[in-house]
């Protein structure tokens, strides 16, 4: 071998080397960093709740997050942000993960799931008894008006099982909220969680309604497709362990508690796994 091809040979060594230590790993990379980073929203309960007072965030999400957090040795970052931007957040690597995703097919186009933390349900909120015992396809009706929050997993539930109803879509929960109490919409759609805390902190708008067939969809946590095989493993492994246990529903209960709203309080048959 001559000199030439020596060189060349160590060079790529040196180079392999060198790229073997760029690419350590998803999880060598958080923890290089220190802290693991996911998305958050505002007045989102029970999901996520930002004291204005301290700055601190609080919600079942968050609880499950400094779990993984505490796992990895690592602090945990909360980046505000909102339910149609957290998968682009997760896409363009501003965040690790995020939690309380839908898994649909067109968002497993962007980013990777994991396997579900828990199972929701999607009900109506609503004060009209003439919305009691109502099937989703009774209700794909231009008679009725539902509001919804923009970009989130119930608006994506209306475009496809209440095309034909007259969907008013709002930036925030807050504003559909309104759009109820206020009678420009005949119910606001939403989680089983969210309906069930909504109903609580604001009484006029009505009681939690279930159409049939019941709804019930995974939530899962939203990785980057550049992560690793190791890390979303990781990743799918908490969350079964945790669901499998009965932690995440001990969190969500948690959650739920500051609100009034016991395990009593859900719908006959309603459980968290699935």
């Amino acid at each position: 071998m001559n000199l030439i091809s020596r060189i060349c040979g160590a060079a790529a060594v040196a180079l392999s080397l060198l790229t073997g230590i760029a690419h350590a790993g998803t999880i060598d990379d958080i923890r290089s960093r220190g802290v693991l980073r996911i998305p958050a929203i505002l007045n989102e309960v029970p999901y996520f709740n930002k004291d204005p007072r301290s700055g601190e965030w609080q919600g079942f999400v968050i609880d499950m997050a400094n779990d993984i957090a505490k796992t990895l040795d690592v602090k945990l970052e909360v980046v505000e942000s909102s339910w149609a931007n957290a998968i682009l957040d997760v896409q363009s690597g501003k965040v690790d993960m995020a939690f309380a995703v839908t898994a649909t097919p067109v968002r497993a186009m962007s980013v990777s799931f994991s396997d579900p933390t828990y199972y929701n349900s999607f009900v109506l909120v609503s004060a009209k008894d003439e919305l009691n015992g109502k099937s989703w396809n009774e209700l794909n009706d231009p008679q009725y008006t539902f509001a919804v929050d923009l970009g989130s997993a119930q608006d994506l539930m209306t475009q496809q099982y209440l095309p034909k109803a007259n969907i008013l879509r709002f930036k925030t929960r807050d504003e559909a909220i309104v759009a109820v109490t206020t009678g420009k919409a005949d119910a606001l759609v939403n989680t089983m969680l969210n309906g069930l805390v909504i109903a609580k902190k604001a009484p006029t708008i009505g009681a939690v309604k279930v159409p049939t067939p019941v709804l019930s969809t995974p939530s899962v946590i939203a990785v980057n497709y550049g992560a690793d095989e190791t890390f979303k493993s990781f990743v799918s492994a908490w969350a079964e362990y945790n669901r499998r246990i009965g932690n995440n529903q001990t969190w969500i209960l948690k959650s739920l508690e500051p609100f009034g709203v016991m395990l009593t309080d859900m719908p006959a048959g309603f459980g968290f796994g699935g």
